[in-house]
């Protein structure tokens, strides 16, 4: 394989890079990246030294870059991570959602069929679905999205059943679960607590912090997606999860804990969104457990193992904290409800 990963200088996608990396059976390994607010190059700096290795700077949205890319590195599968995927974000520019994650996918679809690649992969999200108060999703369940992002998400997973229909489109879908893990941009509810909470500052949470969602781990979402474009069947949806279903109050528990700060560090805010903040996710992972993937690493113990790394790892986030497009977003979104304690 010759693999091109969109979006390889972000969090899922550098993990996915570097897996693959290591892997015997891949020949090339290039990196394409837009480095906006959340790619960075810190999180792929080990790469540099593989044989294998290239980064490409683009955006997807670009189609004489994609085209160049692909045509210069003889790729021969595609791996789309590139996406603007933060909820908070896409409430105060929808916009930049739409570009990204519905335009720049169809130029990669355009592209997929140009260069006659033997496979895209397109890595998409739990949240197309919605909220569900009991059972779990399917890969046949409506698509019912509640945010700008989630709805960008799916309207990126739509236009790959309609390349597949339309035009046979070698195309797989994955749907995973809430990641966590080193290198995730603190922007996300694990990273941006640990760091606050490192520092002795509060964290803001939205209502009783009830809300459910289902984790897994960045390596196996990553090996998942790596099952599903070996052995996946094209224009077919894969749920990748990992059944850990916590309460987000039960994380930030967890965080306090480990962080030995107590509950005085923890501010219970209104959630800005206005409709129903989603209650619950969950998700069936049948189909691709009948592919032969199955999670292998323990919630609790990589949760804690991730704080360790934040802890450790202090001048990869805090050079993300010092840049203006992360204070802008954070007083933007959280200087209301923090206030003083922002």
């Amino acid at each position: 394989m010759r693999i091109l990963v969109t979006g390889g200088a972000g969090f899922i996608g550098s993990h996915f890079a570097r897996m693959m990396c290591e892997r015997a059976d891949v020949e090339r390994v290039v990196v394409f990246d837009a480095l906006t607010y959340a790619g960075n190059l810190n999180s792929i700096l080990d790469l540099e030294d593989s044989p294998k290795f290239k980064f490409c700077l683009g955006r997807i949205q670009d189609e004489v870059a994609v085209h160049e890319v692909l045509g210069s590195e003889k790729v021969s599968h595609m791996v789309n991570f590139a996406a603007e995927t933060h909820n908070d974000r896409s409430l105060l520019d929808v916009g930049s959602f739409i570009q990204t994650n519905v335009f720049g996918v169809h130029i990669l679809f355009e592209a997929t069929r140009k260069f006659g690649l033997q496979r895209m992969l397109h890595v998409s999200t739990d949240e197309v679905y919605g909220s569900t108060l009991s059972g779990t999703f399917t890969e046949q369940s409506p698509l019912e999205p509640n945010t700008p992002y989630s709805a960008s998400k799916a309207g990126g997973d739509l236009q790959c059943r309609g390349h597949f229909v339309a035009f046979e489109t070698p195309v797989v879908v994955t749907r995973g679960g809430n990641n966590y893990g080193p290198y995730q941009y603190p922007e996300k509810l694990i990273p941006f607590f640990a760091t606050r909470l490192l520092e002795g500052k509060k964290v803001p949470v939205y209502g009783d912090g009830s809300q459910v969602r289902e984790w897994i781990h960045v390596l196996d979402h990553c090996e998942g997606i790596f099952v599903a474009l070996q052995k996946g069947t094209d224009g077919e949806i894969y749920n990748i999860g990992d059944h850990n279903e916590r309460q987000n109050m039960h994380v930030v528990k967890v965080l306090l804990e480990e962080t030995q700060r107590d509950n005085s560090f923890v501010k219970h805010i209104e959630d800005p969104r206005k409709g129903a903040h989603d209650a619950r996710y969950s998700m069936t992972t049948d189909k691709i457990e009948a592919l032969g993937w199955h999670p292998s690493r323990n919630f609790e113990t990589e949760l804690l193992s991730t704080v360790n790394w934040y802890r450790n790892n202090p001048e990869w986030w805090k050079k993300i904290q010092a840049k203006p497009d992360y204070s802008d977003f954070v007083q933007r979104f959280y200087g209301a409800s923090l206030g003083a304690d922002l």
